[in-house]
């Protein structure tokens, strides 16, 4: 009677974790917008964790949410930007348009 070892059917995680966006986050915190910032960090480092407990998928969940939260940050600080320096021209060039110069000798 021959017997015949089989290996248990294990599923393999993959070696490399998912990107984290730390950086990218922490950067977005500093100049964009704090709030959505403050979230990437918390995703991003909820990423590195949850690979080294074995649970891949929720790494990639977490790296998805991480990734969503920077980049809405991001755009909203960018448009923030846009939107101070439009204001800034428009009220400007106001201010220099409306102001009295008839005191001002321009020869």
């Amino acid at each position: 009677m021959e017997q015949s070892y089989q290996q248990p059917q294990t599923p393999l995680t993959p070696q490399v974790p998912p990107k984290n966006w730390l950086v990218e986050s922490i950067l977005v915190t500093i100049f964009c917008c704090l709030p959505f910032g403050i979230a990437g960090i918390v995703n991003a480092a909820n990423v590195n964790s949850k690979f080294a407990a074995g649970d891949y998928n929720g790494a990639i969940e977490s790296s998805k949410n991480a990734a969503k939260w920077t980049k809405i940050g991001f755009w909203i600080g960018v448009g923030l930007i846009v939107l101070w320096i439009i204001m800034a021209v428009i009220f400007g060039s106001m201010v220099f348009w409306g102001a009295d110069r008839s005191d001002v000798d321009w020869q």
